[in-house]
């Protein structure tokens, strides 16, 4: 006769349940000049969620089905500005109507789209190209009141052909072989996300501030290290938008290597490269101010 298994004792830890990826693209057509905004949306909710976990008991829960619809139908009535504003909005409605909703999260991924050209140089009042950068935003709450917000860039890419090198680290150790150099390709894909040291701001002047100080401060100086470069840009940044408390940055280091056209009997300065995929140098830091 086998022995009984004892009951193994388990409890509900941290959860939420939501709707992702819920791509939403609202036209404003008040005007002649149409604007766009084109996002990815995940709302996820947090409350009392245990008897459903536990013990299949549904009531009074939201059907992620009725998230997604919300999404919509409140884009319509509202989403009038920025994406961190729309997600306060989201976050607050859930909780009114969700018996067992506390709070929750909204995450945005927004595509930016710039006008096509035109003759006049004002840009087409309705046609429009897709640019390759990316705006995120996650905002949280546990109330539906009152919210964190964070906000970012993603997919910028950056390339400066001059004015960048790797001198003075560690070389006498066996497995290093990369020689020194005071001229390189620097490139990188910049992903950042701020906090703010504000409950509330103009989220899309703040955000074009910073898309523009990052694009003037990653040329404008010699990089002796895509570690350097990140912490200039972060201060530049701090500097120019006192609502941010600081900023995260992840930059890979995007090789181009000089391409070996010597057994060609042909010189290379710096001019035909080999752009290495993988495996990639990648720095990580926050930029903060200092007390």
């Amino acid at each position: 006769m086998t022995a009984e298994k004892p009951h193994l004792k388990v409890k509900l830890g941290e959860n939420n349940y939501g709707k992702a990826e819920v791509n939403l693209m609202k036209i404003k057509r008040d005007t002649a000049r149409h604007e766009i905004h084109d996002v990815q949306v995940r709302v996820a909710m947090t409350g009392d969620f245990e008897a459903a976990h536990v013990h299949g008991d549904n009531t009074d829960l939201i059907a992620t089905d009725t998230v997604r619809n919300s999404i919509y139908g409140l884009a319509k009535e509202g989403f009038q500005g920025s994406v961190e504003a729309f997600g306060k909005e989201l976050l607050a409605h859930f909780v009114k109507i969700g018996p067992k909703v506390t709070g929750g999260f909204a995450e945005f991924t927004e595509h930016l789209w710039e006008r096509l050209p035109t003759a006049d140089g004002q840009g087409h009042d309705h046609a429009f190209v897709r640019q390759m950068p990316k705006r995120t935003a996650r905002i949280e709450t546990t109330d539906g009141q009152t919210f964190k917000v964070t906000s970012g860039i993603s997919e910028l890419y950056v390339l400066k052909t001059t004015q960048s090198g790797w001198e003075g680290y560690l070389l006498q150790e066996r497995f290093t072989t990369l020689p020194e150099t005071n001229d390189r390709v620097m490139a990188s894909y910049v992903t950042c996300i701020w906090e703010y040291a504000v409950d509330t701001c103009d989220y899309d002047d703040v955000w074009g501030r910073v898309f523009r100080q990052l694009q003037t401060t990653f040329p404008d100086h010699y990089s002796p290290s895509l570690q350097n470069t990140l912490y200039h840009m972060g201060e530049a940044v701090l500097g120019a938008c006192p609502e941010i408390s600081r900023i995260w940055f992840q930059m890979p280091n995007k090789h181009h290597l000089v391409y070996n056209l010597a057994r060609f009997g042909l010189e290379n300065n710096n001019e035909i490269l080999h752009v290495d995929p993988e495996p990639y140098g990648l720095m990580e830091a926050w930029v903060e101010r200092a007390e």
